[in-house]
């Protein structure tokens, strides 16, 4: 599996357990906490099979930044969190930062 594709799928992975936290009401609820604990360490899984070839801030940094972008879109989205302009702007930042790292990287 490419290095890249590892992280990213430890990103949405990273969505997915913020996701269940928010459904495991405090970690008291079975399937959603079991959801969440898998989702957990699978991430964390692929973030370690990522990071046996990507440098590690790259790595670091892009796999926080597809959790922190997508779980503000599923807010917006699923939650019905504000969109407003400010918080578009910064979405945009933390996704243009991802996409700076990966185009500096020398993997």
């Amino acid at each position: 599996m490419s290095p890249w594709l590892a992280l990213f799928a430890a990103g949405l992975l990273e969505i997915a357990w913020a996701f269940g936290l928010k459904y495991s009401d405090g970690l008291t609820r079975f399937w959603p906490t079991a959801a969440t604990v898998v989702a957990i360490l699978l991430s964390f899984a692929l973030m370690a099979l990522a990071l046996r070839s990507l440098p590690f801030g790259t790595a670091y940094a892009v796999w926080t930044g597809i959790g922190a972008a997508g779980s503000i879109i599923v807010g917006m989205v699923i939650f019905s969190e504000p969109t407003d302009p400010v918080r578009i702007i910064c979405l945009t930042l933390i996704v243009a930062g991802m996409v700076g790292l990966k185009l500096n990287s020398p993997v």
